[in-house]
């Protein structure tokens, strides 16, 4: 049981880490945006910008990609709960779809209705978090009861293998990525997302179709990219 206690509280730690980026994002909105009679492109750039970095984040965190698995092989009594996390997932992409669609909608306009906006972002981050209320409320009960000691060992040796393996990214990662992140500051809506670390995102370069390159990517209305444009076209 101390594999599963050390597994559980590995992930409730993520879980912590991307509740945190939702609610500062959430409250930026409400204490900001929401207070004005109209929001800027730039803003609303960095609204679909910073709302594609947290699909990532929550995409992307160890619940998601060893626990969620594990108990799809191992039990049945989980396939409602998932059910439901997939449907607030899907509520989520919805609210990303409507919002890039509002930015090909107003692209010609000077600015933008901002209670349409806010609504989008709301809606996005109350399905997000209802999602990892569930999980750790529900589905890490479930698990608990579902998995045996060998089940257990082996996510969290999943876990350790993804934590080395981001460490070891982060020091292969070239030294030209630096300044090209440096170099993009975001303007007029500029805030900091505590807690918010995204995979790097993949993407092709134009000059060269075999060389792959990474790095921070502005979201326009005709540009999405990776996991999110392949959930967004389903």
């Amino acid at each position: 049981m101390l594999t599963a206690t050390y597994t559980l509280v590995a992930l409730s730690v993520e879980q912590a880490s991307v509740r945190l980026s939702l609610q500062s994002f959430q409250q930026y909105v409400r204490n900001t945006l929401l207070q004005q009679n109209s929001i800027t492109l730039s803003q609303l750039e960095f609204a679909c910008e910073s709302l594609h970095k947290l699909y990532q984040a929550c995409h992307w965190r160890k619940t998601e990609m060893y626990l969620i698995p594990a108990l799809r092989q191992t039990t049945e009594r989980a396939d409602h709960l998932l059910d439901e996390l997939n449907r607030l997932n899907q509520s989520a992409l919805t609210a990303i779809r409507n919002l890039q669609e509002k930015m090909g909608i107003f692209a010609g306009m000077q600015d933008f209705r901002v209670e349409q906006v806010c609504d989008s972002i709301e809606t996005f981050c109350s399905s997000m978090l209802k999602r990892l209320e569930k999980e750790e409320q529900e589905l890490f009960a479930i698990a608990r009861a579902a998995f045996a000691g060998d089940t257990w060992f082996s996510i969290a040796n999943q876990l350790m293998m993804h934590d080395k393996h981001l460490e070891e990214m982060k020091r292969c990662a070239p030294a030209a990525v630096a300044p090209r992140a440096a170099a993009r500051q975001l303007t007029d809506a500029q805030i900091t997302i505590p807690g918010l670390q995204v995979l790097p995102i993949v993407e092709e370069d134009a000059s060269d179709e075999t060389s792959p390159r990474t790095g921070p990517v502005r979201v326009r209305p005709a540009a999405r990219h990776g996991l999110l444009d392949e959930a967004l076209a389903k």
